[in-house]
């Protein structure tokens, strides 16, 4: 079983920036491919970002795309989401998730197995 433990949510203003982090527990944590979701109350979770497990590639949802990014260091156990000129409809809140395996990186809900509780990000003046 793995626990995932998201921080580094909170209020900015418009065009402002964030990091949010997420550590895992467990050993293995250089064998999961990572991502970041997002959900706002009443909607769909929503893919952000995505990092293989070996953090040499990423992928972005296109509303984010040259605005977040997403990295790993595998030796803390922690992925990444450093969000840049952030706009009042990326609030939300940010969620990680680990899948136990794979070779790519992963866009769709179903295809992981893990979750955090969550991280609010709120972006108003």
């Amino acid at each position: 079983q793995v626990q995932l433990v998201e921080s580094g949510g909170g209020l900015v203003q418009p065009g402002g920036s964030l990091r949010l982090s997420c550590v895992a527990s467990g050993r293995t944590f250089s064998s999961y491919p990572m991502g970041w979701f997002r959900q706002a109350p009443g909607k769909e979770r929503e893919f952000v970002a995505a990092i293989t497990k070996s953090g040499g590639s990423t992928y972005y949802a296109d509303s984010v795309k040259g605005r977040f990014t997403i990295s790993r260091n595998n030796a803390k156990n922690t992925v990444y989401l450093q969000m840049n000129s952030l706009k009042p409809e990326d609030t939300d809140g940010y969620y990680c998730a680990a899948r136990d395996w794979g070779t790519s990186f992963y866009t769709s809900i179903r295809e992981y197995d893990y979750w955090g509780q969550g991280t609010q990000v709120t972006v108003s003046s």
